[in-house]
């Protein structure tokens, strides 16, 4: 019997139809995707970014042209790809989408581990820290009006949408200012990777000794649970530290803390849940680990100016903050490739 392409050649061809357009290859299967933001230079050999680490430890030696911000780069044998979004939630949501609808990937079951530096709050880390956030709540969607113009008792003129004041106890309901990732899976990252040994040095030690009455930064580097803040504006001093504090906790009923600063995983988030509602993605495997390469304030003495003005000239941190990403992220990217059979069908801890 003749199969059902022959079939229907040998009619289109009778018909005086255009031939049918043999079938692609089939969407190459990833395991896990990292997502990155920005590299310095190259992807391997000099100073290191988010993503050359990745690049190079992790094998990602196959190019596949992109049409957005950075090719992306896959091992062919663990499955792992590897991206570079752009900075700012405006590349990380056209990337990630752009990627979701890439025919070459089937993305269906991967976990996808956003594995970035950020700004880190000296009330809860130290530079060189890494923070596995549950909670993302995005920093632009709001009102705001110039702290010279607000009323008296208000302390910020910063306020949510569809409220009348800073911290409205009426508060609206969430229209992309808050997003929670599947908290069993950041408590598994978490726990796979809370001993892991972070490197400390001289330059670590010099910068956080300063922060006198801080006794989180004053820690050598360690792994934590702590939640991001995304925001297009790269601010900087305890006012605004304070406002990140009070905004995380607002949106989030208490449940969130303020940990890390950064620009994209709103964005991130936002486009890996469209995605999902087309079942190309699984929103429930994705994971963001944020490394500190700066602190978000000033350590006591200092103007906001100076420090942020101090930090523009090199992040104090980013070196360890870039390793770090590596270290404890690449654990569980490994244990997920070790274990696929299982992790394909069940996501951690229910595959335990």
């Amino acid at each position: 019997m003749l199969n059902r392409v022959v079939l229907l050649l040998m009619l289109c061809a009778a018909a005086g139809c255009a031939a049918v357009p043999a079938a692609g290859p089939k969407p190459i299967e990833v395991k896990v995707v990292v997502v990155t933001m920005f590299e310095i230079g190259a992807d391997s050999g000099d100073t290191a970014g988010e993503f050359q680490l990745w690049h190079e430890r992790q094998k990602l030696d196959v190019r596949y042209p992109f049409a957005h911000f950075h090719d992306l780069y896959l091992n062919p044998k663990t499955g792992v790809l590897g991206m570079v979004t752009g900075v700012g939630s405006i590349n990380s949501a056209s990337g990630i989408m752009a990627l979701g609808l890439d025919p070459r990937f089937d993305l269906s079951h991967a976990y996808w581990l956003v594995a970035g530096i950020a700004g880190i709050d000296p009330e809860a880390a130290s530079i060189g820290s890494a923070a596995w956030a549950e909670y993302l709540v995005d920093g632009d969607l709001a009102h705001e009006i110039d702290a010279r113009e607000i009323p008296a008792d208000w302390p910020t003129g910063y306020f949510p949408r569809d409220s009348k004041r800073p911290y409205d106890p009426d508060k609206p309901k969430p229209k992309g200012e808050m997003m929670r990732l599947n908290p069993q899976l950041t408590e598994w990252a978490f726990e796979l990777t809370r001993d892991v040994h972070l490197a400390d040095n001289v330059q670590l030690q010099e910068t956080r000794s300063h922060f006198t009455g801080f006794p989180n930064a004053q820690k050598p580097p360690f792994v934590l649970k702590g939640d991001n803040l995304a925001g297009m504006t790269f601010w900087h001093g305890k006012l605004l530290n304070e406002w990140a504090e009070h905004w995380v906790d607002y949106w989030t009923d208490g449940k969130g803390h303020f940990v890390t600063s950064a620009m994209e995983d709103t964005g991130t988030f936002s486009s890996l849940t469209y995605l999902a509602a087309t079942g190309k993605v699984d929103k429930d495997r994705v994971m963001v680990l944020r490394t500190g390469s700066n602190y978000t304030m000033p350590p006591p003495g200092m103007s906001a100016v100076d420090h942020l003005l101090q930090e523009n000239a090199g992040y104090s941190g980013l070196n360890a903050s870039v390793e770090a990403a590596y270290q404890v992220g690449s654990v569980v990217v490994d244990e997920i490739v070790a274990k696929w059979p299982v992790y394909r069908e069940h996501t951690p801890p229910l595959a335990q």
